[in-house]
């Protein structure tokens, strides 16, 4: 019978990717939340998306473990060998079923729609994290969010276009902010996608846009909204994304500007939550 190592179990949380782990799961319940499904519902959904995004972890840092001890990447548990492929497998081999099952319990069309998510984001890992497409998983998948909340429904329906084109921005924006850290470090010509080959300042700049642009669809789309938090939103919106470029120019490529992208993501929030809609 053979023991595990204390502290074993908060190296496989990081070896998961934390931050990105629970910001997704977050808005994949205030997704579900906002189009009005029930307590029980977004429960299920909550632990759907947390298994699924488990397996995107996981399977990234068995994927890249090589070329990250290539680099001495050594924030990775499995490069300091606080973890082992083995019992890295293992756990992802049982998140895959466990992320199906909880899908499909939630419905088959919302299940299918959220594996359809995390199987863009294992697209990413294998493939498309080192082409100029690498920020398509992410928007596709951040797309998917809003639309397996609706399906969720009785009757199920699917989300306002709007909806789905202000998500599918913000996942551009995510891939843009999240990546930025690795810039500072070589690494294999195989995993330069997009922000490494615009460089991580204009990465900062498009992804300041593209979640301006964001807020700005959520606020046109809407017919709940106030009409004072319509116009004060975007601009709100326009100025965070204009100071904050500034004040992490030379920190481009830190975790500080997918830290900014969180906090920008609270005003579209802000209004949809004001707007009480239903994203239909």
């Amino acid at each position: 019978m053979t023991s595990t190592k204390p502290g074993t179990g908060l190296a496989l949380a990081r070896a998961a990717h934390p931050l990105p782990t629970i910001a997704v799961t977050c808005v994949a319940v205030l997704l579900a939340v906002l189009a009005g499904n029930s307590a029980a519902e977004c429960a299920l959904l909550a632990a759907a998306v947390l298994a699924g995004q488990l397996t995107v972890g996981w399977s990234n840092d068995l994927l890249d473990a090589a070329a990250d001890a290539e680099v001495g990447r050594y924030s990775k548990p499995l490069t300091t060998r606080e973890l082992s492929p083995r019992l890295v497998g293992r756990c992802l081999l049982a998140a895959v079923p466990a992320t199906v099952a909880l899908s499909l319990l939630a419905g088959w069309r919302p299940g299918l729609a959220y594996l359809f998510a995390v199987a863009c984001g294992w697209l990413y890992n294998s493939w498309l994290k080192g082409t100029w497409f690498s920020w398509l998983p992410y928007a596709v998948a951040f797309a998917a969010l809003p639309t397996m909340a609706t399906l969720a429904l009785s009757p199920p329906r699917w989300p306002a276009g709007w909806v789905v084109g202000a998500a599918s921005l913000l996942g551009a924006a995510a891939n843009l902010t999240n990546t930025l850290p690795k810039l500072a470090e070589q690494h294999p010509a195989r995993f330069r996608g997009l922000p490494d080959r615009l460089g991580a300042r204009p990465s900062l700049l498009l992804a300041g846009g593209l979640v301006v642009l964001a807020t700005c669809w959520v606020a046109g789309g809407s017919s709940g909204i106030p009409d004072g938090l319509r116009w004060t939103g975007p601009v709100l919106e326009l100025l965070l994304a204009g100071l904050g470029s500034v004040l992490l120019w030379r920190r481009a490529e830190t975790r500080a500007p997918f830290y900014a992208m969180l906090a920008g993501l609270m005003v579209p929030a802000v209004m949809l939550i004001a707007a009480g809609h239903r994203l239909g």
